[in-house]
């Protein structure tokens, strides 16, 4: 169009932009189009000036914040992409401030607020600011009723907290049954997933033999969650059948299905299962090559544990490497221990690996080094390194 002297209109700038988003490495294409939206005079129009906010919030937030500042003009889509922008960046602070300070808010202002506090972990203000939303009313003096996206994300944040969570989402699944709402993929794989996640199987076995129709989501949150429980056996038959009605699995339920076996103790599955990976046409990512490191070192397999480790395409990180070193401790195997001790000690961080320099030290007490304990006790101190408390949702009710 430019090279043909096309006029351009809101239209073909609109579509444009939102083409930038998926694109790899598009931040400079998007400056490019900005540039030229200046030199056109289209950067006071705000549907334009919002798809350019939207672009730059998906590839560089700073840079949103700016074109949110200058334009002239918003709407309330505008107010709600900062908000999501800042909650991506985990400024949860910031995303209250524009939520707060927005002049109208809409049922997606709401719901990206929720959002934005469930995704960071902030369940009490998530749903505290739930309750608020249904007990208000909007600009129109109508009640505000939430759609499945707002309740996609109290049900997720329900999932994350465990069986604290489930009494809420259990009231929520209350909610969608008194409005009538049809039982649809996308609820019912929330649905699913939330029930997986606090442990109850049979109701989200329920729940997905009621849905009107099921994806690689919603099978894939049943495997994680009776691989999460315990259920190893179940997750396995769950995944078979889930080939057998002409479902793909995608690269997280092999991470579910590999985590049944290393719960479940089965090596010659977890083998099958791997293998399985490239047949499906997908590539191992380390998340699983460390199912397998765990598969092979609880089970006593340390040798083939270390194998996985050198051999993969991954550079092994912290979370592997204190996988074999806890299997080495399980099973008194100091001398494969030995071989790795120094490299895991120049990637441990003090303020984050303090699991990490107590594993060790562990090890050195099992094999009667009590020299190296001590000097392992003495850099901890030196470098104020801690171990992350252990927590709970557990509360009193006196």
């Amino acid at each position: 169009m430019q090279r043909q002297s096309v006029p351009f209109d809101s239209f073909s700038i609109l579509f444009a932009l939102k083409s930038c988003t998926h694109l790899p490495h598009n931040v400079n294409i998007i400056r490019h189009l900005h540039a030229h939206l200046l030199k056109l005079g289209f950067s006071s129009h705000v549907y334009v000036a919002t798809s350019l906010l939207g672009a730059y919030a998906s590839s560089i937030f700073s840079d949103a914040c700016i074109v949110f500042d200058e334009m002239p003009t918003r709407n309330t889509v505008t107010w709600n992409i900062v908000i999501t922008g800042y909650s991506r960046q985990g400024d949860i602070k910031n995303a209250r401030f524009v939520f707060d300070t927005m002049p109208q808010r809409d049922l997606a202002s709401w719901s990206a607020m929720i959002a934005a506090y469930m995704d960071n972990s902030l369940w009490d203000h998530g749903l505290g600011l739930f309750r608020k939303m249904i007990s208000g009313k909007n600009v129109n003096d109508e009640c505000l009723k939430p759609d499945q996206l707002t309740l996609g994300s109290i049900l997720a944040g329900c999932g994350r907290m465990g069986s604290v969570g489930l009494v809420f989402g259990k009231s929520v699944h209350g909610f969608a049954i008194k409005n009538a709402w049809e039982l649809n993929v996308e609820l019912g794989t929330c649905l699913v997933d939330m029930y997986s996640k606090c442990g109850l199987l049979n109701n989200a076995c329920l729940i997905f033999s009621m849905m009107k129709g099921s994806n690689v989501v919603a099978w894939t949150a049943l495997i994680c969650g009776a691989a999460q429980h315990g259920y190893g056996q179940e997750a396995l038959q769950m995944f078979d059948k889930m080939r057998e009605v002409g479902v793909k699995p995608n690269e997280l339920t092999f991470t579910g299905i590999l985590t049944a076996c290393v719960q479940a103790g089965l090596v010659d599955e977890g083998r099958k299962y791997f293998r399985l990976i490239e047949q499906c046409g997908l590539k191992p990512r380390i998340q699983h090559y460390g199912c397998m490191v765990d598969l092979f070192g609880k089970t006593g397999l340390l040798g083939e544990a270390y194998e996985v480790i050198n051999t993969m395409p991954f550079e092994a990180n912290v979370v592997i490497w204190s996988s074999f070193l806890s299997s080495c401790k399980l099973h008194k195997q100091f001398q494969m221990a030995e071989k790795v001790i120094d490299k895991v000690m120049r990637m441990v961080r003090p303020e984050n690996d303090g699991g990490v320099y107590s594993l060790i030290s562990d090890l050195y007490v099992l094999s009667g080094k009590w020299s190296e304990v001590e000097r392992l006790r003495k850099l901890m101190l030196s470098q104020n390194v801690r171990k992350a408390r252990g927590s709970s949702f557990i509360r009193s009710v006196l």
